[in-house]
């Protein structure tokens, strides 16, 4: 397969890194049909039959009509092996990398899977682009698409793109069985993926999600992260705000700080099953392809801006069910919800000194929150609010996701002389 360039790895990248491309048995395939098959869709109740005053409003969950017809798609219909050729039109990668953990002694390796357009420029600058829940690798590849085919060769590229399946998710290795693992962990493979592996002496971060989290513990730890770019910032209001009477905001922020105080007091359910029994929820999303699209399929629903898809949801919720991956996907979110709970507000991962931190706005975010909050958390030098797109930016608003991160890129290369 030709990928024009795009696919030449680095010189100074390690030899260990091996070309790689999807390719799920057909046998797979054929159980998650026949399990279709064999599933059925419970009764219509008060609660999966009524609807919201307004098409997109959230109701009272997933709506019995829309699983439905989703289930009859999927099965009779959908065509994992066009997405399946249309992803592989991407270059993917695998490679071991060891993880050794000083503070505790101990040593894993992890078959990291990630794709990547590395460019032919000498100058080019590395950038992570990071997934979440319950995203994938797939959210990115919207942008990398449209770079390729509107906006660069791999000899103009001005950056190495990489985007790493994150641990436990799709291609991944799993977290190990024995210990307990956090987006600190995450965090330390991936500034070893960028440097060790690829040989980077310096990178950036674009983040959403969990992948913008990961994204803040490298900047904030990690010397070699250099900027990092977010689309969602999670946190509660910063202590030196309270005491402020009054916070400038604009109609836009009032607005989304709306959205995500109804996000915590109503979206949130599936987040505290994920942090207090993801033991159980793991065994609830494995044991059926049409439980784990109620799941995950809710999400893109409620958290987008436009409706995707049902192709684009298939294509996410196969992709998970093909690489076992519901269960071992949501070992991060103990940490972000309950007592304790670590925020992007978290004093041990603001952002040190002048290292430059992005953030763009999208009203549909769940947790769109003010200007001013972000900017207790780091050297806020880029920050711009759109009028369209959701918590999937990568996926839901592409271009203007991107001219952000170039923007941001361009304001910020200094930091990355020498």
């Amino acid at each position: 397969m030709t990928y024009n360039g795009f696919d030449i790895l680095p010189s100074q990248a390690s030899g260990s890194i091996k070309p790689w491309k999807v390719d799920i048995p057909q046998k797979e395939l054929d159980n998650l049909r026949t399990l279709l098959e064999l599933s059925e869709v419970a009764p219509p109740t008060y609660e999966n039959s009524s609807l919201p005053a307004r098409a997109r409003e959230p109701g009272l969950g997933l709506r019995r009509e829309w699983l439905v017809k989703a289930k009859e798609y999927w099965q009779c219909e959908f065509d994992w092996r066009r997405h399946e050729k249309h992803i592989n039109s991407f270059p993917h990668f695998s490679v071991p990398i060891q993880d050794d953990d000083d503070d505790i002694g101990r040593s894993t390796t992890f078959d990291i899977h990630f794709v990547a357009f590395f460019s032919r420029r000498k100058d080019a600058i590395p950038i992570l682009l990071l997934h979440g829940w319950p995203g994938s690798f797939l959210e990115f590849l919207p942008l990398l698409n449209m770079l390729r085919t509107e906006y660069y060769t791999a000899d103009t590229l001005p950056y190495h793109l990489i985007v790493p399946s994150l641990p436990g998710y799709a291609f991944s290795s799993p977290p190990p069985l024995n210990q307990n693992f956090r987006p600190d962990d995450a965090a330390r493979i991936f500034d070893n993926l960028a440097c060790r592996v690829l040989g980077f002496e310096s990178y950036m971060v674009q983040g959403g999600d969990l992948g913008g989290r990961i994204g803040r513990i490298m900047a904030a730890k990690h010397p070699a992260c250099k900027a990092l770019h977010l689309n969602t910032h999670p946190m509660p209001v910063p202590d030196l705000l309270k005491t402020t009477r009054s916070v400038q905001m604009t109609e836009s922020e009032r607005a989304g700080l709306e959205r995500n105080n109804f996000f915590l007091h109503n979206g949130t359910g599936y987040a505290i099953e994920h942090a207090t029994r993801p033991s159980t929820i793991g065994f609830v999303m494995s044991s059926n392809p049409l439980a784990l699209l109620c799941w995950i399929g809710e999400k893109f629903l409620d958290w987008t801006d436009d409706e995707p898809s049902l192709e684009t949801i298939l294509e996410s919720v196969t992709l998970y069910w093909v690489t076992r991956c519901a269960s071992t996907s949501v070992w991060a979110y103990r940490q972000f919800y309950g007592p304790n709970a670590d925020s992007h507000g978290s004093k041990k991962w603001h952002i040190p000194g002048q290292k430059p931190l992005g953030y763009s706005w999208f009203p549909k975010e769940i947790n769109p929150i003010p200007r001013a909050w972000i900017e207790t958390t780091g050297n806020l030098v880029f920050y711009k609010q759109h009028d369209k797109g959701g918590h999937f930016a990568a996926m839901e608003r592409p271009r203007e996701l991107w001219d952000d991160v170039e923007e941001f890129t361009s304001g910020v290369k200094d930091v990355f002389d020498g």
